[in-house]
């Protein structure tokens, strides 16, 4: 049967295209524009469909015959749901690339729903969630104890609309950490620490990221806080009361996703082939004992291209129980190891 990646005209589902055609596969492209879908799709001799996800008939004709789709349609806040109901109608396989802690929680609460359907839900299948998810299984693994997990990244290389705009209403929302087994909010920026990425030490500092869920999901571990290295993140603290209820007004939101739209087009070829992403796990247990472990990983979105094709391939192959699943625990925390030029230095005690 069929694979289809929706969202195929956007930046990242472009990526996701283009590696498969190279690695010899012929996905059904699919979005809501029928001019730019068939525009991208009829000179590369793809089959294409066309379909809005507000109406539930449409999405379940354009998923008929599909047996995994790669959602690559952000925000994924607005755009997540109908496509994980379809697919539940349809029995067919769910992937995307959201780094939405709400998106998270909203498809593991469909766990036993999928099980029903005889599907595989996994979100986060790209950069945003599978190399954190991946060192927090080994951390875990190595530390079984442990009662807090921090993780981190510093990333290199630009950013694209998607990415942006759900930064976008990510901010508005506050900062979330995992604090005794929940998820709460917490100033933007509440803790940084030092963190020994592979090529140097760096400041980083927290922010609210996918694997506030995800991880709690694959390790158990109780606290858990995402950190990033950006630059001007550090200062977040002192505008996130004032910044958050700004970021908040729909005025502000329409207005700065009609620039991002404008000025925002993604990095090109070049860009991309000259910058790598870091990735630091560190569990730590009530004693004070740690585990900790690092990885490289070549630019985010060509690392999310390779891991979305890696992630079909497994549910095509029938690698993956039924339900909802993070990463890890659909193939394993050694999965990123499979990824093209990703480097994992092992847990350290």
């Amino acid at each position: 049967m069929a694979w289809m990646i929706y969202g195929a005209n956007g930046y990242t589902g472009r990526l996701v295209a283009e590696l498969a055609l190279s690695r010899g596969e012929r996905p059904v492209l699919a979005g809501r524009d029928a001019e730019k879908i068939a525009a991208f799709a009829t000179p590369r001799g793809l089959p294409y469909r066309t379909f809005d996800l507000s109406d539930p008939d449409a999405v379940d004709a354009g998923l008929r015959d599909i047996e995994v789709v790669a959602h690559c349609a952000g925000p994924f806040s607005a755009t997540s749901a109908p496509v994980v109901e379809g697919c539940l109608r349809g029995g067919v396989h769910y992937v995307d690339i959201t780094g939405e802690i709400d998106v998270f929680e909203a498809v593991f609460a469909r766990h036993e729903d999928a099980r029903r359907a005889g599907v595989v839900l996994l979100p986060g299948a790209g950069f945003d969630v599978v190399p954190t998810d991946c060192l927090a299984a080994m951390v875990a693994a190595a530390l079984p104890d442990a009662t807090q997990l921090d993780l981190a990244f510093q990333a290199g290389g630009g950013i694209s609309r998607g990415t942006l705009k759900s930064a976008l209403e990510g901010a508005a929302m506050g900062g979330k950490a995992r604090i005794d087994g929940e998820i709460r909010t917490v100033p933007m920026g509440w803790r940084s620490r030092e963190v020994p990425f592979p090529s140097a030490q760096r400041r980083v500092t927290s922010l609210p990221w996918g694997d506030v869920s995800s991880a709690y999901r694959s390790t158990g571990i109780p606290n858990i806080t995402t950190f990033a290295h950006l630059p001007g993140l550090d200062k977040a603290g002192k505008w996130s009361g004032l910044g958050q209820r700004i970021l908040g007004l729909p005025i502000v939101q329409r207005l700065g996703k009609a620039a991002i739209d404008t000025f925002v087009s993604g990095p090109g070829p070049r860009r991309r082939a000259g910058s790598w992403s870091e990735v630091f796990a560190e569990a730590t247990d009530a004693s004070g004992r740690s585990a900790s472990a690092a990885l490289i990983t070549p630019n985010t979105y060509d690392f999310t291209a390779d891991s979305v094709l890696r992630v079909i391939s497994g549910l095509q192959a029938g690698e993956v129980e039924a339900g909802a699943h993070t990463p890890s625990t659909a193939f394993g925390a050694d999965f990123v190891r499979r990824l093209h030029a990703t480097k994992v230095i092992e847990p350290a005690r």
